[in-house]
């Protein structure tokens, strides 16, 4: 007899003590079927996860929730393997709709984890599946590259301004949104959620809502404050409706941003070229009141919150206050702010 044999008979002995304390024996074991409901199809839960995210969370994940339910709609959750989610990666990035700037289907596939990894989080929670049973968790993401955005020149930027202003169907729309991005660094998301009852005009501001349902008040000018509140009053739109609207009154979407740039582009070939986007308004202004105004300004100015990722804990005490933001937008525009002033006084008086 080897040395482990006495060994696992004391193990046997003992958990055949465990049982018996418990009233059950080792044929119960076997013989018992597994009561435990079966775990729901794709079909079937990815609608309930749908339901239980927020309104931005179901835009980004939707189109991928989609892509999941062609190839594995009558799955259950707990069938795919790591393996499988790497070969519905690779299908997904095969199968992207090629543009100038795609990378390779990298953003689809990190977006495709992303919403898989959503999808089991809502099933651990549920307890349909345990953490270590989840195959999102073992595929990680491609690593993302540095974005290809820049800051535009001012030159530049006064082109794109002035295409937008003597072409188009509604040349005053597509100013103003370039002016309200210019002015504020605000994403797509926070313009179109933007409504007459988020303007403040007496302290020229504006209450943005972006991704993450981060909020913020963010100071404009004194002129884009008049606009934005005669374009809202010009075009009907109701105190709690979205604000930017086309002249029939509709509310304008994304794709107003698309015909946009599609359209300038035809005119500037550069911006074609480089794929220059709303988004690279933000990078030019936080660019430039980081230059001029500091990392604390900068980072109040996009609205970016507090997480684990600053580097280093003096970003807690760097706050940038409204009225620094005011004062870094006076000195962008060229115009005084009502709060302006305040910036830069003894720090008790506030």
């Amino acid at each position: 007899m080897t040395s482990t044999q006495p060994d696992k008979a004391a193990a046997l002995d003992a958990a055949r003590v465990v049982l018996a304390g418990m009233g059950l024996s080792a044929q119960d074991l076997i013989t018992e079927p597994d009561t435990r409901p079966l775990a729901p199809t794709f079909a079937e839960y990815i609608p309930v996860v749908s339901a239980a995210v927020g309104a931005g969370t179901r835009r980004v994940y939707g189109s991928y929730w989609n892509r999941i339910l062609t190839q594995w709609a009558e799955r259950r959750l707990d069938e795919p393997t790591s393996s499988d989610v790497r070969a519905l990666v690779e299908y997904v990035k095969a199968n992207v709709v090629p543009r100038r700037n795609s990378r390779g289907g990298r953003s689809a596939a990190e977006h495709l984890i992303a919403a898989l990894r959503c999808v089991y989080r809502h099933a651990e929670d549920d307890e349909l599946i345990h953490k270590d049973d989840n195959p999102a968790r073992k595929v990680d993401k491609p690593r993302r590259l540095p974005s290809t955005r820049r800051a535009v020149a001012d030159n530049r930027l006064a082109e794109i301004n002035t295409t937008a202003a003597t072409t188009g169907n509604d040349p005053a729309l597509d100013t103003l949104l370039l002016r309200l991005h210019t002015e504020t660094a605000c994403r797509r998301a926070g313009a179109l959620a933007l409504r007459p009852q988020d303007l403040d005009p007496d302290q020229c501001l504006i209450f943005l809502r972006e991704k993450g349902e981060t909020v913020r008040w963010q100071p404009v000018s004194p002129t884009l404050m008049t606009h934005l509140v005669h374009h809202a009053e010009d075009r009907h739109a109701p105190r709690d409706g979205q604000l930017l609207r086309y002249r029939n009154g509709q509310p304008i979407t994304s794709r107003r941003y698309d015909h946009l740039w599609h359209r300038i582009g035809q005119h500037l070939p550069w911006v074609a070229t480089q794929q220059i986007s709303t988004h690279w308004l933000r990078h030019t202004t936080l660019t430039w009141v980081e230059r001029n105004f500091g990392y604390a300004v900068a980072r109040a100015f996009a609205g970016h919150t507090d997480s684990g990722n600053e580097p280093g804990a003096t970003a807690t005490y760097v706050r940038a206050t409204l009225p620094e933001i005011a004062a870094a937008l006076a000195a962008l525009t060229g115009e005084p702010h009502p709060l302006a002033e305040q910036a830069g006084g003894d720090p008790h008086d506030q």
